[in-house]
């Protein structure tokens, strides 16, 4: 049958899963190998970066995608479960689970539509699947599209991972991404600024820059509920009484609309870095990431031809 593709592992991999047990995700894979009767070289296949299998790639790939539309959750690092709503859809007796039924659900939705500057998702032009975008982008729209919803998955399990990190480990992890980021010197420096008990609401300072001409004050919370305005009021506060001008609230939460708005109100310069911006930030600056693959894309260049 060669490596399926990953819309035909879908199927058999919620099905694996309808007793409601929490599976390690590689024992699904395992179990459900011998359906698609592949050849000791197909199953040892590997994608071009020879960082994986094929057969691995692809199934993670339908994991994703089950995942993205609510069928199944994780429940701890590597461990899945299957969800009310994909007990629902094997209810049905589909024939398979392809896009066509993941786009029943908008949180799928969400995540195939690739975002646009304007704020607009592509599905408002009729772009969702990858039929439209063979249709109607460009081979260079295509790689984007394609690099941006591997990003988007990546800044998911990065956000996912960080929350259920140590308290500590959260701290280690914003000293790390601040000094990639140009800040607090070196990692010595910055590490004896941060992470040491609140000072007045304060979770730590470090340099501006690696001479110290100017200091940050930070405050880091690996938190799960919305951070309101009263949590921001209150370290504006905080660096009134230590005559601070700049500061950054980083959580793994989000922001609400008051404490937005709130910061664009007052004299001192707070930055907000809420869940979703600490992930791509840690994506840019990598932390917590490793490559595994790069592409460059070339193009003729016509003025060497010129006689």
């Amino acid at each position: 049958m060669g490596v399926p593709g990953y819309q035909t592992i879908m199927l058999p991999v919620l099905s694996a899963m309808t007793d409601g047990g929490v599976y390690r995700f590689t024992d699904v894979m395992n179990r459900i190998a011998p359906i698609f009767q592949m050849t000791d070289a197909e199953s040892s296949q590997k994608i071009p970066s020879g960082q994986s299998t094929l057969y691995e790639n692809r199934a993670g790939w339908a994991r994703t995608y089950l995942t993205k539309a609510g069928l199944i959750e994780r429940v701890s690092r590597g461990h899945f479960q299957i969800t009310s709503r994909g007990l629902e859809v094997l209810q049905k007796k589909p024939a398979k689970i392809d896009q066509a039924i993941l786009k029943q659900f908008p949180e799928f939705l969400d995540f195939i539509a690739p975002k646009r500057d304007s704020g607009t998702e592509a599905s408002d032009k009729g772009i969702t699947t990858a039929t439209d975008l063979l249709e109607n982008q460009a081979p260079l729209e295509m790689l984007e599209l394609a690099y941006q919803r591997l990003r988007r998955e990546v800044a998911d399990d990065l956000l996912q991972t960080t929350r259920s990190a140590s308290p500590r480990f959260f701290e280690e992890l914003v000293v790390k991404l601040l000094v990639r980021m140009g800040y607090g010197g070196s990692i010595k420096d910055a590490g004896e600024a941060v992470g040491k008990p609140g000072d007045d609401g304060l979770d730590g300072i470090i340099k501006e820059d690696p001479l110290g001409l100017d200091a940050v004050y930070i405050q880091a919370k690996r938190w799960a509920n919305v951070v309101g305005r009263p949590e921001v009021q209150s370290f504006s506060g905080s660096l009134e009484g230590h005559r601070a001008r700049k500061g950054v609230f980083i959580t793994t939460s989000q922001f609400s609309k008051e404490a937005r708005e709130y910061v664009t109100r007052i004299e001192r310069k707070i930055i907000l870095i809420d869940g979703e911006h600490l992930a791509q930030l840690m994506i840019d600056y990598g932390v917590g990431v490793s490559d595994v693959e790069t592409y460059t894309v070339k193009k003729i260049d016509r003025d060497y031809f010129e006689e």
